[in-house]
């Protein structure tokens, strides 16, 4: 199985790249935001999942190993294949959680591929797991827009989530954590 690619961007298409790797070409599926970010003749990283059918041999690929782990999630879903979850993923991973934690049937239908039914799966089966992750979050106290917003900036994850154990709890507002962490790391 492959895993992780590294390489330069040779082509850029609708759907995803074809990345060179030691002289050989992949074409790597990515979701449109990630899509938008990169260029032709561009270095580029990504955590690979190999989605090996019959007939097919697709590769999916993700900025971080967390994006990987959550569409990892989402294609174990019946009734979500890695097409849909790259459509799930091309919202906010935050903004898709908040709905699952919310029960949010209607936002959640509003992407493309998914409806009542599936809605109503991703809410059951992803729920509890969110929980937890979004607990041990709070126990930090931040929330994933904060870690998003620090991870656009180029903080690893890491980095971010051992900073921020250091934010004191008085501190409520995003913009407050990401000028503590700014100001502290």
């Amino acid at each position: 199985m492959i895993a992780h690619l590294r390489g330069k961007i040779l082509k850029k298409t609708e759907r995803g790249i074809i990345l060179e790797t030691n002289s050989i070409g992949y074409f790597v599926h990515l979701a449109a935001p990630i899509l938008e970010e990169l260029k032709d003749e561009q270095d580029a990283t990504f955590f690979i999942h190999t989605n090996v059918r019959e007939d097919t041999l697709d590769l999916y690929g993700f900025k971080t190993f967390e994006e990987l782990a959550f569409f990892k999630q989402l294609i174990n879903i019946s009734g979500i294949g890695p097409k849909t979850a790259l459509e799930i993923l091309a919202v906010s991973e935050s903004k898709i959680k908040e709905a699952i934690m919310n029960e949010d049937m209607e936002f959640i239908r509003k992407i493309h591929g998914i409806g009542p039914k599936t809605a109503k799966r991703i809410i059951l089966e992803l729920k509890g797991t969110i929980a937890k992750e979004s607990h041990e979050h709070k126990g930090l106290g931040m929330e994933n827009d904060v870690i998003e917003a620090l991870l656009k900036l180029g903080y690893p994850r890491a980095e971010i989530l051992r900073a921020l154990k250091t934010v004191p709890q008085e501190m409520k507002e995003p913009e407050e954590i990401i000028r503590y962490f700014l100001k502290n790391t």
